[in-house]
């Protein structure tokens, strides 16, 4: 059996591709304006290489921000149940997962069988999203994927006063001008996205294993925060941004299966 799991971000759309309960195919690109053209070319990608044709696959599983807009989608279905069970696929003993995604952030607390058996989300604010990062990177002239980093480089980080990405923001060429480095005030901004994230998975318990997906694990300054907040490592996956495309792929192939 071939089934297709699309997620469709705010930042990124993801398709993947699984045959026989195994990842064959995956293809990222840029989500852009809009949702369904990105969900194709990405479907599209991933078919080529996969090398199979659209003809082949049985069942298309379609979650994230834009899924509604997928209509070559077979079904669609809550992003919180496609991590829960992409991170159980990774991890079979996850019990807590966090999601950092460019839009929202997810924190989710998830039974043996990896279903969700709670959550809670952040999708009123910027705060404590990968467009945080994404703003606090553009206001410092420095690439997204350098932040990570040059953070784990300082030893005094500065003290951001506000969790709001607008008010973050307007602290950072004030304390430019008082000669603070650039990665003591990004040290310090990671530390006040993780509050914001903290109080998310406080709701939820947080649980070993402990399992990271979304964009925004793959920024090491952010996961090293959260390690000394709860006081014991963190699970990346391998690829954290397919774990939703991945969620969904399974529970298209379970749909699909006969009982």
């Amino acid at each position: 059996m071939v089934v297709a799991g699309i997620d469709i971000g705010s930042r990124t759309t993801c398709a993947l591709i699984m045959k026989g309960g195994k990842i064959i195919a995956s293809e990222m690109i840029f989500t852009g304006a809009d949702s369904e053209a990105a969900a194709r070319r990405a479907m599209e990608g991933a078919i080529a290489k996969a090398n199979l044709s659209v003809q082949a696959v049985d069942h298309i599983m379609a979650t994230g921000y834009g899924r509604i807009r997928v209509s070559f989608a077979d079904e669609v279905v809550s992003e919180i149940s496609c991590h829960a069970r992409g991170a159980h696929w990774f991890f079979p003993g996850v019990r807590t997962v966090l999601d950092m995604g460019g839009q929202d952030c997810k924190a989710i607390r998830v039974d043996e069988e990896g279903n969700p058996a709670d959550f809670v989300m952040n999708d009123k604010c910027a705060a404590g999203t990968g467009r945080f990062l994404e703003v606090m990177a553009e206001t410092l002239r420095l690439p997204l994927e350098e932040i990570g980093p040059l953070s784990l480089e300082s030893d005094r980080p500065a003290t951001i006063n506000s969790f709001c990405t607008v008010f973050a923001k307007a602290e950072i060429p004030i304390l430019i001008r008082e000669g603070v480095p650039k990665k003591d005030i990004l040290a310090g901004l990671h530390r006040a996205l993780v509050v914001r994230i903290f109080n998310l998975l406080k709701k939820v318990g947080i649980r070993k294993e402990f399992v990271i997906t979304g964009g925004i694990a793959r920024n090491v300054g952010v996961v090293r925060v959260i390690e000394e907040k709860i006081g014991f490592p963190a699970l990346i996956p391998e690829d954290p941004q397919i774990v939703g495309a991945l969620g969904a792929a399974i529970l298209a192939r379970e749909n699909e299966t006969p009982w």
